[in-house]
């Protein structure tokens, strides 16, 4: 099971690397990693998504918690976030597979960012299964490139994950 954890931290040189060193020590594996200013420039929001039983959640949540420079960590419930990932996906073309991708490109909602000869470029943000169903449905073209930021959430309706609350 998916768990996704978010956090508040210091924005400063080296915590990055501290989250990291917990996860290889406790050999806890990130499935997903983003990290982004919030509105306050002292302070990051870092979004990590874990795959492992409950047990295991807490227990990176606890950890995480611990570390110098973490200053609020909780782990989001899937029925209460809504979660997004963007992609970026390089397909190589002809002419007569142009037209195809193009296609699934509209269905899915994507935008084309870059046209050349021989290759199109796909934009795609949405949630992270859908990102999955767009890279298999591409899957049957050459793809050259793919790069995905990883998935960033927010809680829904009224909970958020502040200091001061």
């Amino acid at each position: 099971m998916k768990h996704t954890i978010a956090a508040l931290v210091e924005n400063k040189a080296g915590v990055l690397a501290r989250i990291s060193m917990l996860f290889a020590r406790r050999g806890f594996n990130i499935d997903s990693l983003a990290v982004g200013p919030t509105d306050d420039q002292t302070i990051s929001r870092v979004t990590i998504i874990v795959d492992g039983d409950d047990y295991i959640a807490e227990q990176v949540t606890r950890q995480l918690a611990k570390l110098f420079n973490v200053l609020k960590v909780r782990n989001l419930s899937d029925n209460d976030i809504t979660v997004r990932e963007l992609c970026l996906i390089k397909v190589e073309v002809d002419e007569k597979k142009r037209s195809e991708v193009v296609d699934i490109a509209k269905i899915m909602g994507c935008d084309i960012v870059d046209i050349s000869h021989t290759t199109l470029m796909i934009e795609f943000d949405d949630r992270p299964d859908r990102v999955d169903l767009l890279v298999d449905l591409l899957s049957k073209y050459n793809i050259l490139e793919i790069a995905r930021t990883g998935s960033i959430a927010l809680q829904k309706g009224g909970h958020h994950l502040r200091l001061d609350d």
